[in-house]
């Protein structure tokens, strides 16, 4: 397909240009953004080095080489001239596919916990982390094909269609929780790409009747275990159990119902200030599981109490509106569709992780920004930054020459 013409969204791209051309050196620098940056990644620092001081499993030196590796990759993408990736969808679509497929080769492909979805190249690396970037880059290229309107149906099934196959490929491993955030990437990208209501409303309701056509399916093609259990042939056992046990975590004191109950002990018993860093019992006592990882906002909670939970918020509501902001300047309609895919991709992620440790979402594992443990993870985020800066920095490029 060919390439897009880059076109100007509003004047509010011009105007930051004509400012930005006579305010200096250091015009291209996001000061406000960099501050939010350096004081969240602190904080998850602080916090991921008290869930890791009594597991073994978990390195925290390896988490801070992680963060300085990906603070230099930030700058780079920084400096990097975002457009010259716009009109590479093809490009963006293979990289995905390939990228999400490869714990599926034989010599590198690692399984763990039940899902194939890592490789082994002289370090542990998960692919389909990294590939949010370019499901990030792809779901952008196709929404800027429309202009900022995509009204004929054909064509929206056609752009819903080449999004889905992140969707598709990354089931195969499978691993819901990176699905589920591929899917609300792409919806943000179809909302602020201009499609229909009249299509989003009934790919939502197409999307929620085979959802419960899946889970009506599994129910006919169980089996049952020699213990009197089942065995599910769609949705693995875990899964179906991540997913429904928020709605009775009583109903289940082995699994996920004991995870989410010692996360609601470990919130609560914070308090108003916390118990202070270190001095968490729930991570350090083992009753807490992957706290570094899928619950390490209940170590926030317990260790630095409702303050510390109040400062997180804040500095993720500060991330997100200089996220949007950015957007707004952005001149051209791929780099604006790429900084609100990332802002709505952290915003679901932060709404799911938090909301599950509360009980008010289901448990899916997804990680918290810049706050879980985990180096394909936090290297992604920083690259996601970089992305960000690039769009900030080069809104006024074109109001310069």
């Amino acid at each position: 397909m060919p390439a897009p013409q880059i076109d100007t969204l509003t004047p509010s791209g011009r105007r930051v240009a004509q400012q930005r051309a006579g305010s200096g050196r250091f015009s291209n620098i996001n000061f406000a953004f960099l501050v939010v940056i350096v004081l969240l990644v602190s904080l998850g620092l602080a916090v991921v080095a008290s869930a890791t001081s009594t597991n073994e499993d978990y390195s925290f030196s390896r988490q801070l080489i992680t963060v300085a590796v990906g603070a230099l990759l930030m700058i780079a993408l920084w400096h990097f001239d975002y457009r010259r990736l716009s009109g590479f969808m093809s490009v963006f679509l293979v990289i995905n596919v390939v990228l999400i497929l490869s714990p599926h080769l034989p010599v590198i492909g690692v399984e763990a916990k039940g899902a194939r979805s890592w490789i082994n190249v002289g370090m542990q690396l998960q692919p389909g982390e990294f590939a949010k970037i370019t499901v990030v880059m792809l779901d952008a290229s196709i929404m800027a094909r429309y202009g900022g309107k995509l009204d004929d149906p054909l064509e929206y099934c056609k752009a819903l269609g080449l999004m889905l196959i992140p969707f598709v490929c990354i089931m195969t491993q499978p691993d819901l929780g990176t699905g589920l955030v591929y899917l609300f990437i792409a919806a943000t990208a179809l909302v602020v790409g201009g499609a229909r209501l009249k299509h989003l409303l009934i790919t939502l309701a197409v999307g929620i009747v085979l959802i419960l056509a899946v889970l009506g399916l599994d129910e006919l093609l169980k089996t049952p275990n020699a213990d009197g259990s089942y065995e599910y042939k769609i949705l693995k056992n875990y899964q179906r159990d991540r997913l429904l046990v928020f709605l009775n975590p009583e109903a289940d004191t082995s699994d996920s119902g004991y995870n989410l109950q010692q996360a609601q002990i470990a919130i609560g018993s914070g308090g108003l200030f916390g118990k202070g860093l270190f001095r968490g019992t729930q991570a350090a006592l083992n009753f807490l599981p992957e706290a570094p990882t899928d619950f390490i906002f209940c170590v926030l909670a317990e260790e630095l109490g409702f303050v510390g939970v109040v400062v997180l918020l804040g500095l993720y509501a500060a991330l997100v509106i200089i996220c949007i902001r950015t957007a707004y300047q952005a001149q051209d309609l791929f780099g604006m569709l790429m900084v609100m895919c990332i802002t709505g991709m952290w915003l679901f992620q932060i709404l799911e992780n938090i909301g599950m440790d509360l009980g008010l979402m289901p448990i899916t594992g997804i990680p918290l920004p810049f706050l879980s443990y985990g180096s394909s993870f936090m290297l992604v985020n920083f690259i996601l930054l970089g992305i960000i800066g690039s769009v900030w920095a080069h809104s006024g490029v074109q109001g310069r020459k």
